[in-house]
């Protein structure tokens, strides 16, 4: 394979780069359309950056934005480490353009394992305060009726071979009230909804058990498990 270097645009959820990438580099930003994207790509380097647009200040610059990252070396599930994570960010407004998450597999030949519980000694988390808990808090008595709500709102969405392929948009839940789900936007700006039992963890990121699939919710509006042929509710098959 060729490692020619390629001035490409990479897109971000922010604005865009445009940097010269190898071809390995352009296979992991091409998401199966015309765009490459930012995120897959992971941490690149700033003199390989021409220039950069910020969707915030609607202005394009000259150079590299500013990049932001840690080695967490966390283990997020068995068999899959998230060995850095960074954000791409535009050096006038402080505005992220893009994020981007880099795992590893130890065992390559193996698949990802169950979830490492976020109460583990391996989250950097603070134990009195887990990210991205659900419970609500009181505030002090001269708020008492002010409460407080842990979004996990635009977090990274990573499929179970570590492949991120949507933020989170919102929760809710189901037309029978029987299970909270998640709104995903998907990296193509398409909207799919996720079952709650079909997460794996949520804490850094949202990690799903399976791939992200568009056709699990039926047209009577209840949201179907991954990899569901025939709606779990009416029974109807499922597009």
């Amino acid at each position: 394979m060729s490692n020619e270097l390629r001035l490409k645009k990479l897109r971000g959820s922010g604005g865009f780069i445009m940097a010269t990438v190898n071809d390995d580099q352009q296979r992991k930003g091409n998401l199966g359309g015309p765009d490459l994207f930012l995120a897959p790509v992971g941490r690149l380097d700033s003199e390989k950056i021409s220039k950069y647009y910020c969707n915030t200040c609607e202005k394009e610059y000259e150079g590299s934005p500013k990049i932001e990252y840690e080695n967490p070396n966390e283990i997020v599930a068995e068999n899959l480490i998230l060995l850095e994570k960074g954000q791409y960010v535009c050096t006038t407004c402080g505005s992220i353009l893009a994020e981007y998450r880099n795992f590893s597999k130890p065992d390559e030949a193996a698949s990802v394992g169950a979830a490492i519980p976020v109460s583990s000694t391996n989250n950097t988390v603070p134990p009195q305060q887990p990210a991205q808990s659900f419970q609500l808090q009181e505030q002090p008595k001269a708020s008492a009726s002010v409460k407080t709500f842990s979004s996990i709102t635009g977090l990274g969405v990573y499929d179970a071979e570590a492949k991120k392929v949507g933020v989170v948009k919102e929760m809710g839940i189901q037309p029978d009230q029987s299970s909270i789900v998640l709104v995903v936007t998907r990296n193509d700006g398409t909207d799919v909804t996720i079952k709650w039992d079909d997460i794996k963890k949520i804490g850094e990121i949202v990690l799903l058990g399976g791939s992200l699939e568009s056709n699990l919710k039926c047209k009577c509006g209840y949201t179907n498990s991954q990899g569901s042929k025939f709606c779990e509710s009416c029974g109807n098959k499922l597009k």
